[in-house]
């Protein structure tokens, strides 16, 4: 008997969808998440924080 004679061989195909779309809009929303944050964050030192002293 051969060793290669019953083996059954199974080939699967990957496809990795990639939108560019999706990934800028995924940018621009965590983008402005971040520039959101830096805005109030210099808005509480530079005007709450002397307010205190």
């Amino acid at each position: 008997m051969e060793p290669n004679s019953n083996m059954d061989i199974e080939k699967k195909s990957v496809e990795h969808k990639y939108d560019k779309g999706m990934v800028t809009s995924t940018f621009i929303k965590y983008a402005t998440y971040v520039i959101i944050f830096f805005g109030l964050m210099y808005f509480i030192v530079q005007y709450v924080i002397p307010a205190f002293d």
